[in-house]
């Protein structure tokens, strides 16, 4: 919640008089607990608190990469707290695709194992980690293979030069949502993190749009 896009949305937000909230998953950053121990469920269970029981309202959810795959199971399971969703770089169901894209042979030399290891250049150590447990249960949370129950305004940003979650999933998001107002936006030297001066631009004129929009319908 401490990085660049985050805390650059806040200052954007809030120098119009918006409330806008932000936080770490459990396990993650300033959140207690740990990180292998975390879930897809946890994790959406975390967003349901908030919207729960922190804030008021509809709410312009903004997640990025497993975030965006959490939006969306918020959404979902809380259509009345959701105004509208940006995905950035949205992850829905990646991991669990990218794991069942694997060979037999490959993923049963996983499972014994009792983890998958994917190279990542983000993290410390250069590798994801990822319990045999953890894939087990994200697959409970995967939302690309029906119709995804979302009506709100939908906007999905994506990088084309994204090395960790290919930008034809926010395609297959956009494809499968329910509702008549999702956008695309691609950028042509965009990576994973989206974190470039001129994509956060992108974000905050994306919000921008939106507020204006949901405004105006009020």
């Amino acid at each position: 919640m401490n990085g660049q896009k985050a805390e650059s949305l806040e200052e954007f937000c809030r120098s119009l008089g918006h409330s806008y909230l932000r936080f770490d998953y459990t396990g993650h950053g300033a959140s207690e607990g740990v990180l292998a121990e975390g879930s897809i469920g946890t994790w959406k269970k975390d967003v349901l608190f908030v919207l729960d029981e922190l804030v008021e309202g509809p709410q312009i959810m903004v997640g990025s990469s497993v975030g965006g795959w959490l939006m969306l199971l918020a959404a979902i399971a809380r259509p009345e707290k959701t105004a509208a969703l940006v995905g950035i770089s949205t992850a829905a169901d990646h991991i669990v695709m990218s794991f069942n894209s694997l060979s037999l042979e490959v993923r049963k030399e996983f499972e014994e194992k009792g983890e998958w290891t994917v190279p990542n250049k983000h993290s410390e150590d250069g590798v994801l980690k990822f319990s045999m447990n953890f894939l087990r249960e994200a697959e409970n949370h995967c939302v690309l293979q029906s119709p995804i129950p979302i009506t709100c305004p939908v906007r999905l940003i994506h990088g084309l030069k994204d090395e960790d979650v290919p930008w034809h999933i926010s395609m297959q998001v956009a494809e499968r949502v329910l509702s008549p107002d999702v956008d695309v936006i691609l950028r042509r030297h965009g990576q994973h993190r989206m974190s470039e001066k001129d994509d956060i631009k992108l974000m905050v004129y994306t919000i921008d749009d939106l507020i204006d929009k949901l405004t105006t319908l009020v």
